[in-house]
């Protein structure tokens, strides 16, 4: 019976031992990460991610009445965005998805109501995709244009009534 308490006495004493002398781990912190609440990156990482995405430098030097004509569009289209920003976020994405769902189903004689609402989603999806363009890499570019065009064919069928 003496070697029991002996034992649970080592015992704490180890494990209270080992705890204190080994010292906290504290994360280390990775360069190539960054958190939401993270420092900006440098002057130079900033540079080279403007100059990356952009057909923005390379349209610019072609024809200047193209850079006015998207300052215009961007313009006209700030107070929808500032619109939808006040608009709680799930009701951003309920609302079109459920436009989407009841054009995609309607069908027999209401196929034509169908592809309005369809149009309407269609022309939601466009107006992102133009605002953004300048943004995105020519992978994402072309996936939307699949995306636009297979819509399109579908509003189509949908009011030559095949769907």
């Amino acid at each position: 019976m003496a070697q029991s308490p002996d034992r649970s006495s080592t015992g704490k004493s180890g494990g209270g031992k080992s705890g204190a002398d080994k010292p906290k781990k504290v994360p280390k912190a990775t360069p190539g990460v960054r958190g939401p609440s993270g420092p900006p990156p440098p002057p130079s990482a900033r540079g080279s991610q403007q100059a990356r995405p952009g057909s923005r430098t390379s349209s610019s030097g072609a024809s200047g009445g193209s850079s006015d004509l998207r300052k215009r569009f961007e313009t006209i289209s700030y107070p929808f965005i500032q619109a939808m920003s006040k608009v709680p976020r799930w009701i951003v994405v309920v609302l079109p998805a459920v436009i989407l769902l009841l054009g995609l189903l309607q069908t027999g004689s209401l196929a034509w109501l169908g592809g309005i609402l369809l149009l309407i989603i269609w022309a939601l999806l466009a107006w992102l995709t133009a605002l953004s363009w300048p943004a995105i890499t020519g992978g994402s570019r072309i996936l939307r244009v699949i995306v636009l065009a297979a819509l399109l064919g579908i509003i189509a069928m949908k009011f030559a009534g095949r769907i």
